[in-house]
């Protein structure tokens, strides 16, 4: 009940989602970038505004049930989006913008480098909060002072 209790609590639920998001959506847009002169790709995306709004609703809700000081998130499921306790599986639909060339493939090479530079950098921002979190859970744990 402890251990639940300390991973459930304050902002770890939320990084949590956030980090897997951003890690899947990474590998989308690599893969949209990596197919760039393929004929006939069409790259896909996953809405990153949806996945905010479907966080900020799970962490209103929780707000709700618990006061927001702990407890799961529990993100709605949509065809984009599906969630369980601890994972998070995207399902890209959304076509990628861009010119339609002559082979069929649709390119906006600068496009894709700033979905690219905006996700690694909510990426990091997860991970650097994760690390925090669990550098102050240690010290805790360890009955440390800072």
């Amino acid at each position: 009940m402890l251990i639940n209790d300390l991973s459930t609590s304050g902002a770890l639920p939320t990084l949590e989602k956030m980090f897997l998001f951003a890690g899947q959506r990474q590998r989308i847009i690599t893969n949209n970038i990596a197919n760039i002169d393929t004929p006939n790709y069409r790259g896909t995306d996953v809405d990153p505004r949806a996945f905010q709004k479907m966080l900020g609703e799970a962490i209103d809700e929780r707000r709700e049930r618990t006061g927001g000081a702990f407890g799961e998130l529990n993100l709605r499921q949509t065809r984009q989006i599906k969630s369980n306790r601890s994972q998070l599986q995207l399902n890209p639909q959304t076509p990628t913008p861009g010119v339609l060339a002559h082979d069929r493939n649709s390119r906006d090479l600068e496009h894709l480098m700033q979905q690219l530079v905006e996700n690694s950098s909510t990426f990091r921002l997860a991970s650097d909060l994760m690390r925090k979190n669990q550098n102050q859970l240690k010290l805790a744990i360890a009955q440390r002072v800072m």
